[in-house]
C-alpha cells in the first residue's frame, strides 16, 4: 500500500477563485449548460492547445491559482477515469491542490482511489445512490450538491441534511455553466441557511467581478470558474485584488 502524501497547506482567502478543468477523452473542453455531449475541446488564449498541462499552465501564468477543479467527464459517464492526467498535473504542479470529481459512489473505491493520491475527491451528488459514501468519508471529501435546473441531482438528503455535509460544499447548478447567467444566489442562500460552518464554493456563471461580490455578501468561500477566465471577463488584476 503506498503511503498517502501530504496536500500542500492553503491558506484560506476572503473569496478563492478555482480554475475548473473539464476533462473529456485525453483534453480540456469548454462546458456550456451541462450538455456533455456537446462539449468540445477549448480554444483560449491562455494556452497552445487543450491538453490538460498546457491549459493548466496558462491559467497560472494568468494568476498563482491555490486550487483547480478536475470534473472528470468520462469517469462521471462511466466510460473510464482519467487518473493518469490526474496524477501526471499533480506531479507537475505540487503547489497545487487539485479538487477531482470522477462519478466514484462507493466509499472503499474512494479510499482505494485517495491512497497516495495528493487529491481531493469531490462526492457528486448526481452519481450518489444513497448518503453511505458521504457520511463514510466525512470531512475530509468534497461535496458537490448538483442541480439542473431546479432539481437537485441525487439522494435528497444530501441537499437536505448539512450533518452529511463535509467542511466543503460546493453548490453547482449545471443549467448556468459557461452561460453567462450569473451565479444562482437562491441556492446558496438556502445552502448557508441549513449550515452557518460549511465552506461553500459557487459553481456555474460566475461572469466577472460583481458576482465575486455578490458572492462574498452571502460569505460564500470561492467560485469555481471556467470561462469567464478564458474570455477576458476576470483578469489579472482582479484576481489579484482577491488574494
Amino acid at each position: 500500500m503506498r503511503r498517502p502524501r501530504s496536500r500542500p497547506r492553503i491558506p484560506e482567502a476572503a473569496l478563492d477563485v478555482v480554475p475548473v478543468l473539464d476533462l473529456k477523452q485525453g483534453l480540456v473542453v469548454r462546458a456550456r449548460h451541462g450538455d456533455r455531449d456537446a462539449y468540445r475541446p477549448i480554444e483560449t488564449p491562455l494556452a497552445p492547445s487543450a491538453a490538460p498541462l498546457d491549459v493548466a499552465r496558462g491559467l497560472l501564468a494568468l494568476h498563482p491559482f491555490r486550487r483547480f477543479y478536475l470534473a472528470d467527464l468520462d469517469g462521471i459517464e462511466g466510460r473510464g477515469r482519467s487518473d493518469a492526467i490526474v496524477d501526471a498535473l499533480a506531479a507537475a504542479l505540487p503547489q497545487v491542490e487539485f479538487w477531482v470529481d470522477n462519478g466514484l459512489a462507493d466509499a472503499a473505491a474512494c479510499r482505494d482511489w485517495l491512497d497516495g493520491r495528493r487529491a481531493r475527491l469531490v462526492i457528486g451528488s448526481e452519481s450518489q445512490t444513497g448518503i453511505d459514501t458521504a457520511r463514510a468519508l466525512g470531512a475530509g471529501a468534497v461535496l458537490s450538491l448538483d442541480y439542473r435546473g431546479d432539481a437537485f441531482l441525487g439522494p435528497a438528503s444530501l441537499e437536505t441534511d448539512a450533518a452529511l455535509w463535509p467542511d466543503d460544499v460546493i453548490v453547482m447548478t449545471l443549467a448556468r455553466v459557461g452561460s453567462g447567467a450569473g451565479p444562482d444566489l437562491s441556492k446558496l442562500a438556502a445552502a448557508r441557511g441549513r449550515s452557518s460552518g460549511a465552506r461553500l464554493w459557487a459553481a456555474g456563471g460566475v461572469r466577472g467581478v460583481d458576482d465575486l461580490a455578490a458572492l462574498r455578501g452571502l460569505a460564500v468561500s470561492g467560485a469555481l470558474v471556467a470561462t469567464a477566465l478564458h474570455d477576458g471577463r476576470l483578469t489579472a488584476a482582479d484576481l489579484a485584488t482577491l488574494a
